[in-house]
Formats: C-alpha cells, structure tokens, sequence
C-alpha cells in the first residue's frame, strides 16, 4: 500500500498530526497497535488531571468544551480525543503493530505484522510512555509483598490500610502517593536523588504560565530566582527529606526531566501523611533497607520508576531525528517525531505546537517537488 504519510500512533500526538495533515489536504495512514485511540489515557490512574489549564492544552482547531474544568481530569481527556478522531474522520488501522521502518529507493518501507506500507514520510507519535522501565533493584525478588508498576496502578481503594512503598517521586509517584495517602493507606516515598517540584499554581497563577511568560528570560536568572520564589511557596523541603538537584530546573527540562507539579503531595508529606525515605540499600522479605540504614516494613511495592519511548525497537538509530519536531535532519529524512519533548508549559500544548509545524514542512516539501517536476 502507498501513501504520503505513515503516522505510527493513534494518542495525542498522532491524532493532532492527523488532523494538521487533514487540513492540509494530505493523505496519511494512522497506525495504532492498539484497538482505540488514546490508549494509555485509558490506562492511567483514575485520580489524573492535567497539570496544565485546558485553554493551553487543546489540539490543534478544536479547544475542550467550555463547561470543562480548567484541570481536565483523565476520563474527560478520552472523551476530548474520542471527539477529536470524530471531528476530522481519524480513522486509525487498529492491531497494527510496527515492526521496522527502512528506508529503500526514496521512501519509507514501514513492516507490521500483517501488511507492508510505502510512504514519502513518517511521523513516530507512540509517545515517551510506550514501555514501563522495570529497574533491578537489589533483593526485589525476596519481598513477598504485592509489587507492581504505577503502570498497572488504577486506584487506592485495594491498598487501604496498608503499609506502601513508593519506588521514585516524579509526578506519577508524587500523585500516586497522595492518592494512597487520602484512601488509608501509609505511602512512603523512596526519592533516590535531588528533586525539582514546583506548585501547580504558583501565588494564583497557573505554573504553565508563568513557565511561558519566564521562558525567553536567560536560564541563569531563572535558576537562580526559582528556588527563592519556590521556597516562600511552598516552603524550605530539606527538612522533610527532600533536597533539590544541583542542576537547576530549566537544565532538567532541557534534558527531559520535568519538575514534579504539587496538586496536595507537600501539604500531606508536611502533615506526616506522607512519608520520605532515601534510596533503597536492598529489600527484604516484609520490607526495604534504606541508604540511611533505617529499616521499615511494607504490604506493598509500586515501582513509579517511569518510562520509555521503545521506538528503538522497529525504527533503526541511521532513522532517528535528534529531537522532537521539525528539524533540518527530520525535514530532508522525511521522519519526524512529534510528542517527545515534555516542557514545563505542557505537553499537549507542545504537541499542538509541533504537529502544525510538521504538518507545513511535510506540505512545503511535497510543493516543492511537485515544482521540480
């Protein structure tokens, strides 16, 4: 089958670039591995809200509904993108799993399980949360406990009562254990290193905008004004067992690692709630060793040790763009990834951002041989 452009993924991501490339007039071929589109919003705990406001989080030409929360919780983000596929006719070939891309006479030759595609362009939108990262921790297999992935975490209500321990505070460990915390359970939260978190809204204002508004100031200023605004908002952490990294958080974001954005996580880790503890020295049959030589005893594991994108695994490293979005390399390959940078002022914000874009390049390079005809 030919065709101008292959999308693996039917989320966020893949859906905006359909669209972008519906408005454009442009035939494509949506590849989802899955049987609906969105599937990992399907998939996150139910407690989940966007961290960002709804009127910056929007795909491109269709905004959430107005009588939406300016958080939008989970369900409603899978109502949105259902609505979205039926808006622009987004009709995805469901099952299709990609098993490689190579490219062979000037084009793209895209291989699932069952059928083989040819195209001038591909657009890799399966996301940076495709594969739970599992990591080998050191006497994991003698803990008799329940342990599981924040993957497969749903909701608190089967840990009530319960002594849990949660393995890394990024937002999804921050949430869950605060999740945990307002069910009856006892979470504790294993943080390994340095920590940015920053208030969902700072002083009143949303933190996806002061993020955009600070963004053009030079990254030493703001670096060096961040943790004085940030300790009169949420006030001086070290004493709860939380330190901040070296690195500031702007040098975080560019290197992938976005700040934990506080809904309520502090206030209980205040409060006592919510327990800190280190890194893990070893687990043991009913419990966990701490760094720090303190011992505690746990019903329960959940390992919020994060994700990765798994691209790597049908697309071959000659392929891959340096970056998400519209690059020199992306433009003159033809292969573009969209939904890979996670910036403090929103990911759907980003997406929207990096799907037009792609969508133009992927329409000035098609005119432009069309001219050279």
């Amino acid at each position: 089958m030919d065709t101008n452009v292959v999308i693996v993924g039917a989320g966020p991501a893949g859906l905006a670039i359909g669209a972008c490339l519906k408005k454009a007039g442009l035939d494509f071929v949506i590849l989802e591995k899955a049987h609906e589109v969105a599937p990992a919003w399907r998939r996150h705990y139910r407690r989940l809200h966007l961290h960002t406001v709804k009127s910056f989080s929007s795909l491109p030409y269709m905004p959430f509904p107005k009588a939406y929360p300016r958080y939008v919780p989970r369900e409603k983000v899978v109502a949105y993108l259902d609505a979205y596929a039926e808006r622009f006719e987004l009709r995805p070939r469901f099952g299709e799993t990609v098993k490689s891309i190579r490219r062979e006479d000037g084009r793209f030759v895209v291989e699932t399980a069952a059928h083989t595609l040819s195209a001038r362009h591909v657009v890799i939108a399966t996301g940076n949360n495709a594969e739970p990262i599992v990591p080998s921790l050191r006497g994991i297999e003698a803990f008799k406990g329940r342990r599981l992935h924040s993957a497969d975490y749903t909701e608190a209500a089967p840990f009530a009562g319960q002594s849990v321990l949660i393995v890394g505070m990024g937002n999804t460990g921050a949430e869950i254990a605060l999740d945990l915390a307002e069910t009856g359970a006892r979470p504790t939260l294993s943080v390994r290193n340095g920590v940015h978190i920053v208030p969902r809204e700072l002083f009143g204002v949303p933190i996806q905008m002061v993020g955009i508004a600070s963004r053009p100031m030079p990254q030493a200023v703001n670096d060096k004004l961040f943790p004085i605004i940030l300790d009169l908002a949420l006030g001086k952490l070290r004493k709860y067992g939380i330190v901040r990294p070296r690195e500031g958080i702007l040098k975080q974001i560019d290197a992938g690692r976005i700040p934990v954005i506080d809904v309520g996580t502090v206030a209980a880790i205040k409060s006592g709630a919510i327990k800190v503890a280190p890194d893990i020295k070893r687990f043991t049959e009913h419990g966990a060793i701490f760094v720090d030589g303190r011992q505690a005893e746990f019903d329960s594991v959940i390992l919020a040790t994060g994700y990765r994108p798994a691209y790597e695994k049908f697309l071959p490293a000659e392929l891959r763009p340096s970056k998400s979005g519209v690059t020199r390399r992306a433009s003159e390959l033809g292969l573009y990834l969209v939904g890979f940078h996670n910036p403090v002022t929103g990911l759907l914000r980003e997406i929207g951002i990096e799907a037009l874009a792609v969508a133009a390049d992927i329409a000035r390079r098609g005119a432009s041989r069309r001219s050279q005809l």
